[in-house]
């Protein structure tokens, strides 16, 4: 679905990533972990597309993103759902458009996902907020709706950017739960993350592949996690 090989990314000057290849195959789970700076958001981009590669080949469904035109990547994006680190929302649309909005974007028929709209906003959680402002929600339900927009156009992959950097453990486990369970309806997952303690919580639960990025390299992590 998603493959990577022998990638390096170099930014001012400096290579940041180096060598990397990885694969996203149909179904699986995986978390990145590594330290802070060491390029775990800038895999993610590289993986639908928002960075081009200094070196080494990435594919998207099939496709080399170097041979991709701009129509091609905004159709194969919808087939990828991510949850970006800082939750970025319109404060003037309520909580339900918000999540609503790649359904416009891409043409789709706003009262014809209306039910499915609703079910995904109870799915997680916020049946009851829906019609709120995003300055008027805690930081657990701004990760909950940016989850919901995520996979508002039910992608095949879902990459998830520190979806528990600010919020508590009992929230943590939550989002967790979410994105488990939509492994267990088929989507891929990859969850970048520094929090151990969530990877070991998980791997209770689903068969996770964890990796870690160390001196710019991709790496399977051992078993001490």
């Amino acid at each position: 679905m998603i493959e990577l090989e022998n990638v390096a990314y170099s930014y001012g000057g400096g290579e940041l990533l180096a060598e990397v290849s990885l694969s996203l195959s149909p179904g699986s789970f995986h978390f990145l972990t590594g330290p802070s700076g060491a390029g775990k958001t800038t895999l993610l981009k590289l993986c639908y597309g928002a960075l081009v590669p200094t070196a080494g080949q990435v594919r998207l469904f099939g496709q080399d993103l170097r041979e991709m035109e701009r129509d091609d990547i905004a159709m194969v994006r919808r087939r990828i759902g991510v949850v970006h680190q800082d939750c970025q929302f319109l404060d003037h649309l309520s909580v339900s458009e918000n999540i609503a909005l790649p359904l416009g974007v891409s043409g789709r028929d706003l009262l014809a996902e209306d039910a499915n709209l609703r079910e995904l906003t109870g799915w997680v959680g916020l049946k009851e907020r829906a019609a709120a402002l995003p300055p008027e929600l805690s930081g657990g339900e701004r990760q909950r709706a940016a989850l919901a927009r995520a996979v508002i156009m039910s992608p095949d992959v879902v990459l998830a950017d520190e979806p528990t950097g600010n919020v508590d453990w009992e929230m943590s486990q939550r989002l967790l739960r979410l994105l488990i369970e939509l492994n267990r309806m088929g989507k891929t997952i990859l969850i970048a993350t520094h929090d151990l303690a969530l990877i070991r919580a998980a791997k209770t639960h689903v068969q996770a592949r964890v990796l870690r990025i160390a001196s710019r390299r991709l790496q399977l992590a051992g078993a001490d996690l």
